[in-house]
């Protein structure tokens, strides 16, 4: 198995040892709460919003690829929104623990984790809708989001839908949800 297909497969998990890690070395601050819980949200946005465009696919663990070639929405700013705001949200947790050099090695971990899954996806993504996928990653940037959006949309995009996009991001709203309370009870304990 490619270990490309492996870290694609398994990224659902890799960020549990990071978020234990930050929560049991955590010395919160009510600064670092609220600039963590800020770049969490941003972050947890970002993923909603993508989710709720390009639907339950974002969910697979199964082979690389798509049906739809989503270019509106976030994806017409970044290719990988929801891998940014992955990012952001892990990130931000760091930060709310008020762990900034772990914040920074998971940075980097999912960074690299992400570039490698997905050079998988584009390559899938280049046989599946070729030129039209090649235009694409030529006028969008793969991680930091452009302020111009994508323009040479040519495939019907989806329609937002928030209702799917909260059922799909349930998971990740209540982990976001329950670690924001370990962290704010820390907080409490380890403050008095």
């Amino acid at each position: 198995m490619d270990f490309r297909q492996h870290l694609f497969k398994y990224r659902s998990y890799t960020p549990i040892p990071f978020i234990l890690w930050m929560l049991i070395v955590a010395q919160p601050t009510i600064v670092s709460i609220l600039v963590g819980i800020c770049l969490l949200v941003v972050g947890e946005t970002i993923r909603l919003w993508g989710v709720s465009l390009a639907g339950s696919e974002t969910r697979t663990t199964g082979p690389v690829g798509g049906s739809t070639l989503v270019t509106s929405g976030p994806f017409a700013y970044v290719r990988n929104p929801l891998y940014v705001g992955n990012m952001l949200i892990y990130f931000g947790v760091g930060i709310m623990a008020n762990t900034p050099i772990l914040a920074i090695i998971a940075l980097i971990y999912f960074f690299f984790q992400y570039t490698m899954i997905v050079s998988l996806e584009e390559e899938a993504l280049v046989r599946l809708f070729g030129p039209e996928y090649v235009s694409y990653v030529e006028a969008v940037p793969r991680f930091v989001p452009t302020f111009k959006p994508y323009m040479g949309q040519s495939t019907n995009q989806p329609q937002v839908d928030w209702e799917k996009g909260f059922k799909s991001e349930r998971r990740t709203l209540q982990a976001a949800s329950l670690v924001t309370v370990v962290v704010l009870v820390l907080w409490i304990v380890r403050g008095l």
